[in-house]
């Protein structure tokens, strides 16, 4: 699948997309990286983990030879304890169906503001069986950018987040796949 002159590359085994997926985070997070939460070890440990879990995917976009960015999620169900982080009490309605919980999406500077990020996404989700997604943000991405970036795709709040201690809280939001009601 190919837009804006990108190709996206679906992968749901770890091992051949590792070693990029490990380059595009810590050149996108070059800044944070000192911080333990964002260190290159963490992240790892965060990728291993998710990649191990049920649905595991991921679309790597390329620009000819060189990776563009990326975005990862997995099947998240009903008792995940992605749902229990969330400090506001959710309606059994939006936790019970099946949901694409998307984990990380990455684009490397020179390539932002060219439609990869959407491209990247709307490739993910294309290919989903699921009827939802969820992510989290920190609303202080970008001064607030990211977080108005993904309203822009259709994503509501619904409620704050602490994965770990040393994590910064994120605001978890959800939006419909394919036209279902989210």
């Amino acid at each position: 699948m190919t837009s804006a002159g990108f190709e996206f590359r679906h992968f749901r085994d770890i091992e051949p997309v590792w070693d990029t997926l490990i380059e595009v985070y810590a050149e996108v997070r070059a800044d944070r990286l000192h911080d333990p939460h964002y260190s290159v070890e963490r992240y790892g440990e965060r990728l291993a983990r998710h990649a191990s879990e049920p649905g595991w995917e991921t679309v790597v976009a390329y620009d000819g030879n060189e990776a563009v960015g990326y975005a990862y999620g997995n099947t998240i169900e009903f008792g995940d304890r992605y749902w229990k982080r969330i400090t506001s009490p959710l309606p059994e309605s939006l936790t019970q169906i099946p949901t694409l919980a998307l984990k990380e999406i990455m684009v490397r500077v020179p390539w932002r503001k060219t439609g990869a990020s959407i491209g990247i996404h709307d490739s993910l989700l294309a290919a989903r069986s699921e009827t939802q997604v969820t992510l989290m943000v920190n609303p202080l991405a970008g001064d607030g950018k990211v977080h108005s970036l993904y309203e822009t795709w259709g994503y509501r709040d619904i409620g704050e987040s602490q994965p770990s201690p040393d994590s910064p809280v994120l605001m978890a939001m959800v939006r419909a796949i394919a036209g279902q009601v989210a």
